[in-house]
């Protein structure tokens, strides 16, 4: 299934406030204190799809974590404990990786943390929380279910939640992950990154903030929750300088929430305006991006069987389709044979990603001879997709 998105629109003022080149800035400068902390590779496969080639950000040794998400749930962590001290327990629900990242957050800074996931998660998952120090808890059957939990938990004990997903009146720590997932993309720009062929684009900077309107979310939702994640108190300045290589010409990103695929939409469109094609990849049994931008507004799927478990959710961060309705230009969901396809294809490559990993790439390879007409998708494109988990589960 795909949908050309009807709502596509510049890039904002609003926008930048929420996430943007500063952000990843200031989360990149606070993760280069980390001993762990390193650039992760770009593989470029030549000709793939029909493309000139396709690069591949590996995400799959990130920082020993085994994902992207060790950029979002312990960033957020570290941000709080600076805020707020130590001492109150953090709590979090997860399909496995967000976990790991607040529970490997929460033992740097020496707080509590308990993890609730599903029944559906598997054990390696829990081994993995258990081993970093977390206390872990099964309920329910699905990823909503934990989350229910997880929010309870926190209501019941005080405890401090951390989400990788947002909802009205719960925007700001789960605006502080989103920030940290932007590293992955700025690591982009730095010299060697990708290779040099196109001409960098220009800024396409949307229509600024009318006077006297609130900035950021607010604008939508009117509840950001004080939270220094809101807009962090600082000037969310426009991106000063561009890499030395090419920007992509499109970026295909899989979704469970949306938190990644809208972090990355507002980093490019900030970076390198509105030209690179934007694309959100989800799994059948999970559309909630693709309806709710179809609906025009964040609606909650009925959803049905997946092997892609970390990406079947069935309600969008509303963070995630604010940003994600006039930002991405199409939707499109893949089926998890496409997505098994897809990482055996890339392992011939050379690059090891599990199936939720190779989501992503999926997406690019299965496009119609439509949307890739739409999107501009030709033999001289090069496309970026994210390659966000290594190919096994977590010893």
């Amino acid at each position: 299934m795909e949908y050309l998105n009807a709502a596509r629109a510049p890039y904002t003022a609003h926008d930048r406030a929420l996430i943007g080149t500063e952000h990843a800035r200031q989360a990149r400068a606070h993760f280069a204190r980390h001993p762990s902390y390193r650039p992760t590779p770009v593989r470029t496969v030549p000709g793939l799809a029909g493309t000139e080639a396709v690069h591949v950000k590996d995400e799959s040794e990130r920082m020993g974590l085994g994902s992207f998400k060790a950029l979002g749930g312990a960033y957020a962590v570290h941000l709080l404990a600076e805020h707020e001290g130590g001492g109150t327990p953090f709590v979090c629900a997860s399909a496995g990786n967000h976990g790991i990242s607040v529970a490997s957050g929460a033992a740097e800074v020496g707080v509590d943390c308990v993890v609730y996931l599903s029944e559906g998660v598997p054990e390696a998952f829990a081994q993995r929380l258990r081993g970093l120090g977390a206390e872990v808890r099964r309920s329910g059957e699905d990823y909503e279910a934990s989350m229910a939990a997880a929010i309870r938990a926190a209501e019941q004990n005080g405890w401090r939640l951390v989400s990788d997903s947002s909802w009205n009146g719960y925007t700001g720590i789960p605006l502080d992950v989103m920030r940290g997932y932007t590293v992955l993309f700025d690591e982009l720009t730095d010299p060697g990154a990708l290779p040099p062929g196109l001409s960098e684009t220009a800024h396409a900077v949307g229509p600024a903030t009318p006077p006297g309107a609130p900035a950021g979310l607010e604008a939508y939702s009117g509840s950001l929750n004080g939270s220094s994640a809101a807009t962090g108190g600082h000037s969310a300045a426009h991106g000063a300088t561009h890499g030395s290589g090419g920007a992509p010409t499109h970026v295909f990103v899989q979704a469970g929430v949306g938190g990644l695929a809208a972090a990355g939409a507002a980093y490019v469109r900030d970076r390198w305006g509105e030209q690179p094609k934007i694309v959100v990849v989800e799994p059948e049994g999970a559309p909630c991006l693709l309806e709710s931008a179809r609906a025009g507004e964040p609606v909650r799927v009925q959803g049905g069987r997946t092997t892609l478990g970390r990406l079947d959710c069935l309600e969008p961060s509303i963070i995630a389709h604010h940003l994600l309705n006039h930002l991405a230009d199409l939707y499109m969901t893949i089926t998890d044979d496409q997505a098994a396809d897809a990482a055996r294809l890339l392992a011939g490559h050379g690059v090891h990603l599990s199936e939720c990993g190779a989501a992503g790439a999926a997406g690019l390879l299965a496009l119609t001879p439509a949307a890739r007409d739409a999107l501009g998708l030709d033999d001289a494109a090069r496309p970026l997709v994210v390659g966000t988990e290594g190919p096994v589960e977590p010893k």
